[in-house]
């Protein structure tokens, strides 16, 4: 019998070992540079700005390979972290995950890239390392409630281009848009074959609400959504997704932004993260075709410390000037069905038990299409946008999914009932739901005043949650989008500033 496991993977070091990049080990690393032709090793890892750093080796004996791979490399930690780590006792060390290696789509050399957790001059895993957090949640919350808990981002991005008057797109009318009206699909197709390259697990992408044309130039937004996995493995994935369209669009001669807003009645781009939790292969967000309690209790959890989870995914001004009404983007700390003004929304879940497919294909038997589609059923917090720090973020939700699930039970019940808005938000009136933040500063106190919840188990140091709360006060930002929103100058200058966020 043929294994046709690796058939149609295109990650090029998984498809020459005929392994899941799970089960790689240094032993596989090395049999792929001998074997591949590589002649260079990149280590990555994010930094506290969110964006990815690389150490260049250039690879001259197998006794370097063993002794890179095996023992990793020095780094200066307050370059990194200068939140969290001090000038005069700075080195870390980086040690790679041979899970991640991927080659490098980018380089004329052949090039093996791996992304690296950070150690401390003991040898203990660096308690300020965004990625020991991500792991150190999802340990804490198998551990506690026998679950795996799963999560994928939507990553959305705005491409730049010159003004083009050939079949112009219509202003806030680019969703699902096909060429010739927009404009960028094809970078959108070429994007996401390097992201799988790196071993992103992609679901879809297409065209996004935001089109418009400002000073000559145009302004197409895109979105890419991954499929469930591991929280630590979603949140490498969201990592290398935005260093690869970043590169690709420098190839292209392309401008990429990420940041949440541009301007003022334009759509922002948020990261909106979707959530389940599994258990022996089964979805536990479902029971008897509807939302479980489980999910319910979870969602509860995320409607308590909402406030403090904006510290983690909304991490600048900018950040602020999209969660305003009107703009499908959250505002109030609710959650409802299909409901895209709501904090956390429940999208479609396969639930219904009917066969769709054989409906739509008379030919096919609908026999051979049955299967239990609750699988795919998640929730989806809305409020994150690219600001956020990746790995703090999937951490501070799956901390707070464990908050609702370890609530007694009736107490979180009471709690999802009191939030939920059911389809439309509007109908039911925005003002009788608590309102999110309203900026850097107020996200500060909201995590001051709940970091108990996120500290407990070790999740979030403590020194880590300070650097965070020091880093969003800075901004001085109180009152900020209220004071300059009709001034687009002011607004323009606030958006440059951070228009290469994350």
């Amino acid at each position: 019998m043929t294994d046709n496991t690796f058939e149609l993977t295109p990650h090029i070091v998984s498809a020459f070992l005929r392994k899941s990049p799970e089960t790689f080990t240094k032993a596989d690393i090395i049999e792929f540079v001998r074997s591949y032709g590589v002649k260079m090793v990149n280590f990555m890892y994010p930094a506290e700005d969110g964006r990815v750093k690389t150490l260049n080796f250039y690879i001259n004996s197998r006794e370097y390979l063993e002794t890179i791979l095996g023992q990793g490399e020095r780094v200066d930690g307050s370059s990194l972290f200068p939140s969290f780590v001090e000038p005069g006792s700075s080195d870390l060390y980086v040690i790679p995950r041979f899970r991640t290696a991927f080659l490098d789509p980018f380089c004329e050399i052949p090039t093996l890239s791996l992304l690296c957790s950070f150690y401390d001059k003991d040898g203990r895993a660096f308690e300020c390392d965004p990625y020991r957090s991500v792991v150190k949640a999802a340990g804490t919350f198998r551990e506690k409630t026998g679950m795996t808990f799963e999560a994928m981002g939507e990553l959305e991005y705005y491409v730049i281009t010159k003004e083009d008057s050939h079949f112009p797109g219509s202003d806030q009318k680019g969703y699902h848009e096909s060429g010739p009206f927009a404009k960028l699909n094809s970078f959108r197709a070429e994007c996401m074959e390097y992201i799988a390259r790196t071993g992103g697990r992609i679901k879809y992408g297409h065209s996004e609400v935001g089109n418009f044309t400002r000073d000559g130039r145009t302004y197409e937004q895109n979105e890419i959504e991954f499929l469930p996995c591991p929280i630590e493995t979603a949140a490498d994935q969201i990592l290398l997704a935005k260093w690869v369209i970043r590169n690709l669009g420098l190839r292209h001669g392309l401008d990429v932004t990420f940041a949440p807003k541009i301007i003022v009645g334009e759509a922002g781009s948020g990261m909106h993260i979707h959530m389940r939790m599994m258990k022996d292969g089964a979805n536990m967000m479902v029971s008897g075709g509807r939302l479980s309690d489980i999910a319910r209790r979870a969602i509860a959890g995320m409607m308590e410390l909402a406030p403090a989870i904006t510290a983690f995914g909304n991490k600048n001004p900018t950040s602020y000037f999209r969660l305003v009404p009107h703009q499908e983007a959250p505002t109030n700390i609710c959650w409802g069905d299909c409901n895209r003004s709501t904090l956390v929304r429940v999208p479609l879940g396969w639930t219904a038990g009917s066969d769709m497919c054989a409906d739509a294909n008379p030919l096919e038997d609908s026999k051979l299409n049955i299967s239990d589609g609750s699988v795919k059923q998640t929730v989806e917090m809305r409020s994150p946008d690219s600001s956020a720090d990746i790995y703090q973020l999937m951490a501070g939700l799956c901390t707070a999914c464990l908050y609702g699930l370890e609530m007694p039970v009736d107490k979180a019940l009471a709690i999802a009932d009191a939030t939920y808005a059911g389809l439309d938000i509007h109908k039911g009136g925005a003002e009788k739901y608590k309102a999110l933040p309203s900026c850097c500063a107020e996200s500060a106190g909201c995590l001051e005043a709940m970091r108990g919840h996120f500290e407990r188990d070790g999740i979030f140091p403590h020194r880590m949650t300070d650097g965070i709360i020091r880093s969003l006060r800075s901004f001085n930002d109180n009152g900020l989008l209220a004071g300059i929103v009709k001034d687009d100058r002011k607004v323009a200058e606030i958006v440059a500033r951070y228009f290469h966020c994350g």
